[in-house]
């Protein structure tokens, strides 16, 4: 079997530390479907596992990356036959089984999706885990009775990747979207995305009372913390609040009142372990009624395995825009 190379963690008595290295195919986790990586994309708990700030691996060492999608070249399993586009988000990749950042990616068939007509595997890749969680938080809103009626969504920590791609998604699927940024110089872009407003969050006052004027329909929040404290107030009667992100904080102060007065929800969205028939419908929606339109506009930098420290140390320093598409290029 092949050699070849990945960018792989490590955590032993030598200490916490990455890099390229060359390997075996025999020496990755095991599973049904062994892929042919093209490309990859780097998330934010991508950074925190390939630096070491966050308690993301549960065993060393792996191959970091929670995204991957290429080509079948061998498969156990009858569902995937040799040369088969599949993809995979989440699942365990970079957590507790080898990611996709190496030439050579093994896969759980449980959790390998075919890819769906209408996506390339780069455009896959520009989505991954970031747009797959957007869409989730709206089937799951829609599960809840989430429509466009109810007013604007609005979108916090718009100018990352999930929100991003949420402004696109949410839009392509008739909603007003209201995106909510700290980056003012980034207002245009997100307008070209889909937002009719644009909010900045240094200006944006909440009145901190148990309830406030009713703003918006619901909300992707992808802050936390504060933040979601100041949301809940301002929404319409039955709307839901999905929340995918901690950037501003784990804890947050609330009362009951958005809930018992206005029948507010708010909704967990947990994408790694996301059941395999909901997977298979939201790739089916991004693909199609839900595909995302600007998606070479999202996807602001590609990059190669070599340079992925370099990603991750700017993601983490608050320096990132958009996408960060990985390009995996087989020297075999």
């Amino acid at each position: 079997m092949p050699r070849f190379r990945a960018f792989r963690i490590h955590n032993d008595d030598a200490g916490y530390r990455t890099g390229i290295e060359t390997m075996d195919t025999e020496a990755l986790s095991p599973g049904e479907v062994l892929v042919k990586a093209a490309y990859s994309s780097v998330n934010y708990k991508d950074a925190l596992a390939g630096t070491g700030k966050g308690r993301i691996l549960r065993t060393y060492p792996l191959n970091g990356g929670i995204d991957v999608a290429g080509h079948v070249v061998a498969s156990t399993d009858p569902a995937f036959r040799e040369d088969d586009a599949v993809l995979c988000t989440g699942s365990g990749l970079s957590e507790t089984r080898d990611g996709g950042y190496g030439e050579y990616a093994r896969l759980d068939a449980r959790w390998t999706i075919p890819l769906p007509a209408g996506l390339s595997l780069r455009e896959s890749m520009i989505i991954g885990t970031a747009g797959f969680t957007a869409a989730l938080a709206l089937l799951r809103m829609q599960d809840n009775r989430q429509t466009p009626a109810l007013g604007p969504v609005a979108v916090t920590g718009a100018s990352g990747g999930v929100g991003m791609l949420a402004i696109d998604i949410f839009s392509r699927a008739g909603y007003e979207v209201h995106a909510i940024s700290g980056k003012a110089d980034h207002f245009d872009f997100l307008r070209g995305l889909g937002a009719s407003e644009c909010i900045d969050r240094h200006q944006l006052a909440f009145s901190g009372k148990p309830m406030d004027s009713a703003r918006f329909g619901g909300a992707l929040d992808n802050v936390g913390g504060s933040m979601l404290s100041g949301l809940l107030p301002l929404i319409n009667p039955y709307g839901n609040v999905a929340i995918c992100g901690n950037a501003g904080g784990i804890a947050f102060d609330s009362t009951v009142m958005p809930f018992i007065i206005r029948g507010a929800s708010l909704l967990g969205i947990a994408s790694a372990g996301t059941a395999r028939d909901l997977r298979e419908s939201i790739w089916q929606h991004l693909a199609s009624d839900w595909k995302p339109q600007h998606l070479e506009r999202i996807a602001t930098r590609e990059v190669g395995l070599d340079e992925l420290p370099g990603v991750f140390a700017r993601m983490l320093a608050g320096d990132s825009f958009g996408r960060t598409l990985v390009r995996i290029e087989s020297t075999v």
